[in-house]
């Protein structure tokens, strides 16, 4: 219970975040301008016991020139100017008679007066999944921003573009054929010849770095050697490795989806990278692991299937990767947590999606930040800046006072690094047009 409060609030608390990012929109529902009665108004988060932290929909009851007197429940509260500072718009502008606005609530008194601060729900949404990497068993699950106002599941039902956090099933594919994370690419302008003609990718930043490490290019999330090793190595071999390690949506064999362009679930993505923690073992995820009766005898007892996707080195070498990413690459931010991280960050075209996939030595968690009619969430929301923000916040909770331990040790290079390159110029496999 603990863990499932702490993700709503860390979704909730990231979508208002977001939304203060992007300014007040000012598309509010009004009531009376709909025909209804305030007195007779009520709204389905009125159905629920409100908590200090949470965030409900309130009705303004009044509104004048430097107040607006809000009800939600049995309560009412009061917003000044300095309580809608951040919109940057007077209050009088923003606030009617009848208007259904949204608020987090920071106090509740015994004699029903509350106080609140103004907030936005503009339509985005977010969903979490944590996973213990040891049994499968699921920790927290949060399907959308509100149960109330929509019941879709996007943590077991949204196929979502991944971006880049498809990326370490490249790596994976070619480290596991023996490549080593010192081995150097090219990250140069290139074109791949394709049926339907040429396709010239580029990097997020519109720049080529060089002579570049596969580390580094995973850590920076270079999409050039990405996908010049998905092309040497034939996408058909990616996706397979993408099946191994519990992704069952449908794959298209063609180049781009190793930037992330196929739709896969967050369920799916965050079972999988459990596999890097766990010594390349997959236990496959559990709602229940068990029933008991009241005296704590066990009834009924779920247990995983366990399968072996990846050897014990390459999973190691994988999460050394995933460590850089987050010590020296896209997902810095997560560096400063008080515990081990390893995860991949993931963006897609247009910021419509952002992803963050990362795991503990004991839990693995991920977070997708978006809207549901896959529009633009607005420039540079990456999931560096969208989705792992909300990923922090959870686990600094679900590791507090837990004896987290530390990754095991990534095996030693054994040979000199070698060059794993293509020409500047490659023709597409067959399969990865």
């Amino acid at each position: 219970v603990e863990l499932q409060k702490a993700a709503n609030q860390a979704i909730l608390d990231g979508l208002a975040a977001y939304e203060r990012r992007h300014g007040w929109k000012g598309h509010l529902e009004n009531v009376v301008g709909d025909g209804e009665v305030i007195k007779k108004y009520s709204h389905p988060d009125w159905d629920d016991e409100p908590e200090v932290g949470g965030y409900v929909h309130a009705l303004v009851t009044s509104a004048g020139p430097g107040i607006a007197t809000l009800k939600f429940g049995r309560y009412t509260a009061a917003l000044g100017q300095a309580d809608v500072a951040w919109t940057k718009h007077k209050l009088a502008d923003i606030l009617k008679t009848g208007d259904v606005c949204y608020v987090k609530i920071v106090s509740l008194g015994a004699n029903g007066a509350a106080k609140v601060g103004l907030e936005q729900d503009s339509g985005a949404q977010s969903a979490l999944i944590a996973i213990d990497n040891a049994t499968g068993g699921i920790k927290a699950m949060v399907g959308g921003r509100d149960f109330n106002t929509s019941k879709f599941d996007r943590a077991t039902q949204a196929l979502r573009q991944v971006g880049s956090s498809f990326k370490p099933y490249v790596y994976t594919t070619v480290i596991d054929g023996g490549a080593s994370p010192d081995d150097t690419i090219l990250d140069e302008p290139i074109s791949f010849d394709t049926p339907s003609g040429p396709y010239t990718p580029h990097n997020y930043d519109e720049k080529f770095e060089g002579i570049i490490t596969l580390r580094r290019a995973l850590a920076q999330s270079r999409n050039i050697p990405a996908l010049k090793l998905a092309n040497k190595v034939g996408i058909k071999s990616v996706i397979d490795y993408a099946e191994r390690f519990g992704v069952t949506s449908k794959l298209p064999p063609y180049l781009p989806v190793a930037l992330g362009s196929a739709e896969i679930t967050l369920l799916e993505q965050a079972s999988a990278y459990s596999v890097f923690p766990n010594d390349g073992v997959r236990v496959s995820p559990r709602y229940i692991t068990r029933v008991t009766d009241y005296e704590g005898r066990v009834l009924e007892e779920d247990f995983p299937e366990v399968k072996d996707v990846i050897s014990e080195r390459t999973a190691r070498i994988m999460t050394s990767m995933l460590r850089e990413v987050v010590l020296h690459g896209t997902g810095i931010a997560a560096a400063k947590l008080p515990f081990p991280v390893a995860g991949k960050t993931g963006t897609t075209n247009d910021f419509t999606d952002a992803w963050f996939v990362g795991f503990t030595p004991t839990m693995t968690c991920g977070v997708w930040v978006g809207f549901d009619e896959k529009k633009s969430l607005g420039a540079k929301e990456t999931g560096a800046h969208a989705a792992l923000p909300i990923w922090a916040n959870f686990m600094t909770v679900a590791m507090n006072g837990k004896d987290v331990g530390d990754f095991q040790p990534s095996p030693i290079a054994s040979r000199a690094a070698q060059k794993v390159d293509t020409p500047d110029t490659a023709p597409a496999t067959e399969e990865s047009h």
